[in-house]
């Protein structure tokens, strides 16, 4: 249930992106841009934020092995190359239109809400595995070649996706009364807003 309407929300949200061969030079950038904003300084502070939300051993061994490979592999480092070679290095006007919703993500990963969190993550990841060809595009159409990252991203995230659905099960699991799915989104939609931001800004 949880996982249907989780992709049930990402296929919506790609639904709405706009077509890259439609966007200006600028709007593919600020894209790429905004995107680096978030994800280089903040993906592996939320899975950590996730780790410490959770109190299932299985939760735990699952997100331990993402954050390992994301740190091992830097997997940060990856996504600079891609956006430099992109020619979309963020710039303070691109880091301050994200910076509201951003930190309505920070701060509710703060309030350490297991469920809702785990949920949110897995639905990042879920995202990030189907966002990656549409990412590499806007950069292809940018002139670059450079597609570590979003190769790297789009095979990986896959398991990550799944990763987090198991460690969400393992955690209802230790709820005696767990609410429903649909009282657990408030991350999801936080989470939302802030990519539809990186996509349209106000």
């Amino acid at each position: 249930m949880a996982q249907e309407r989780i992709e049930a929300e990402i296929n919506s949200l790609m639904a709405w992106l706009p077509d890259p061969a439609h966007l200006s030079t600028e709007e593919r950038r600020g894209i790429i841009a905004r995107y680096s904003a978030v994800l280089e300084g903040n993906f592996i502070y939320w899975m950590t934020g996730t780790y410490l939300a959770v109190r299932s051993p299985k939760a735990k061994a699952i997100i331990i092995d993402n954050l390992t490979e994301e740190v091992k592999d830097n997997h940060p480092g990856m996504l600079r190359r891609f956006t430099l070679a992109a020619h979309a290095a963020p710039s303070d006007l691109d880091r301050s239109l994200v910076d509201r919703d951003l930190q309505n993500v920070r701060e509710f990963m703060g309030k350490q809400s297991t469920l809702d969190v785990v949920l949110m993550m897995a639905f990042f990841e879920g995202f990030i595995c189907k966002f990656m060809a549409y990412l590499a595009d806007l950069a292809a159409k940018s002139g670059s070649s450079e597609m570590v990252y979003t190769d790297v991203h789009g095979v990986c995230d896959i398991a990550h996706s799944q990763g987090l659905f198991s460690a969400f099960d393992a955690e209802v699991a230790m709820v005696k009364n767990a609410p429903p799915v649909e009282k657990l989104f408030g991350g999801v939609k936080l989470l939302r807003t802030l990519i539809e931001t990186i996509i349209r800004p106000q």
